[in-house]
């Protein structure tokens, strides 16, 4: 027996025709690719995370309610009273755990989003059996809401995930739009609205989940500077928060994580002036790159810029020539013809990938 024949024998056709998840070596790279927040907790705060981290009890298993940790998250995340958490190893396994639940055995059960998107909604669908239809956004990256409720009474989706902002175009939706997704799913699908850069948007639907019980709304501390720990979360009506308990894995969040997270919360205030700080620099970015010629920026809420140039292919080779990173997504969705994603970074960074940019465009 052949290594192939056994593959061949053993593991799904769809899972054997794609291609992994890549990420990039880093290694030697000012890494503007993946939206993380470039700084550093304080030094005295590592030091005190630190000690918090050498008496954790790594021994025994975490407690299984994490209530402690999901205590502080609706202290400071504005979970609205009487609604609790789901707690995943990033977001990533959250958006895992909504398609298992609700994929269906032996019949066609639909995911829906609107694309291009964060690339899990399809592959998550994918790997729970479930089909994916991609509704393509306008031009100007805003949701088309005809296509969109044209799609749920055609397909009549279990799941609709809707980024917001989104990801990788970085602008908000209008929210009466997603309200109306939100209605037109009725009883017979439940509308996940994905908040992961929640910390720079401002803006979120938690408020609005008394007001729909097929609203889930997700979140991730990845992006608000905790990308490390890997830890996400989510909020719906309780009951059917109940019935996602039942697919999470027990103990899916280890005890460093459960640790960190909490130390991190206790000083929230410290990452949300790191976002503020993001934010700013984001403005200042916008600023100078309206400045040059061949080059559109497209409106973003998120922690990242989307531009259109005239050559994405040169680019990006000019960027890893000086050891810089980002993202090319010129094959992603016809869409997003010659775009790139960058990172919004401190200044000093996001004075080297505008000097590139300068001087490749």
């Amino acid at each position: 027996m052949t290594i192939d024949t056994l593959i061949a024998n053993t593991i799904r056709a769809d899972v054997r025709a794609i291609g992994g998840y890549h990420v990039a070596d880093a290694s030697g790279f000012i890494k503007l690719d993946s939206m993380e927040n470039p700084y550093e907790l304080p030094e005295p705060l590592r030091g005190e995370l630190a000690e918090r981290l050498a008496n954790a009890v790594l021994n025994r298993y975490p407690v299984p309610t994490y209530a402690t940790l999901k205590e502080k998250l609706c202290a400071t995340q504005g979970i609205p009273a009487g609604y609790d958490l789901s707690l995943g190893n990033g977001s990533d396994e959250l958006i895992s755990i909504v398609a298992v639940a609700t994929a269906r055995q032996g019949e066609r059960a639909v995911v829906l989003a609107p694309v291009p998107a964060f690339v899990m909604y399809a592959r998550s669908a994918q790997f729970a059996g479930m089909d994916f239809i991609g509704v393509p956004l306008k031009a100007d990256f805003t949701l088309d809401l005809p296509a969109m409720l044209a799609a749920i009474k055609e397909h009549q989706p279990k799941l609709v995930f809707i980024a917001y902002p989104n990801n990788p175009t970085g602008n908000l939706y209008d929210a009466d739009d997603i309200n109306a997704i939100i209605e037109a799913l009725g009883d017979t699908g439940i509308a996940v609205v994905d908040e992961a850069y929640e910390p720079f948007a401002r803006t979120s639907f938690m408020e609005r989940l008394p007001q729909h019980r097929n609203l889930v709304v997700m979140r991730t501390l990845s992006k608000l500077g905790l990308a490390g720990i890997r830890l996400g979360y989510m909020s719906a009506h309780p009951q059917l928060l109940a019935q996602f308990e039942k697919v999470r894995p027990p103990y899916n969040v280890n005890i460093l994580t459960q640790v960190a997270a909490e130390f991190a919360l206790d000083h929230i205030d410290v990452l949300n002036e790191q976002a503020a700080a993001i934010n700013a620099e984001r403005t200042n970015m916008v600023a100078a790159l309206g400045q040059l010629k061949g080059v559109e920026v497209f409106p973003s809420a998120a922690n990242f810029l989307l531009l259109r140039v005239l050559d994405a292919d040169k680019v990006v080779a000019a960027m890893v020539a000086e050891k810089v990173l980002i993202k090319n997504l010129s094959k992603m969705h016809p869409l997003l013809a010659n775009c790139i994603r960058v990172t919004v970074s401190t200044p000093q960074e996001n004075a080297v990938f505008l000097n590139i940019l300068t001087a490749s465009v």
